[in-house]
């Protein structure tokens, strides 16, 4: 049976410069060292459900497809892993 969430996770990709504008307690990570990062480190992600914080307003929302494609280029994979 299919179940449809009612409140789907939702991703933004923002530059390593904007960390310092992170409220943790309004995302899914807890801590810096809990973000996913580019492989060079000049960018992040962050997961959020429901109303989108508003340190995160403007930026490019992702669905999780969109940011599973965008996580597999090379610029967020090394080629290294499952």
């Amino acid at each position: 049976m299919f179940h449809l969430r009612m409140n789907p996770t939702n991703y933004i990709i923002l530059e390593a410069a904007d960390i310092s504008t992170v409220n943790f307690s309004e995302i899914m990570e807890s801590a810096p060292g809990t973000l996913r990062y580019s492989v060079d480190n000049t960018l992040f992600l962050v997961k959020y459900r429901g109303t989108p914080p508003s340190f995160l307003e403007g930026k490019t929302l992702y669905t999780h497809s969109e940011i599973m494609e965008i996580l597999q280029t090379a610029e967020w994979s090394n080629g290294v892993g499952p």
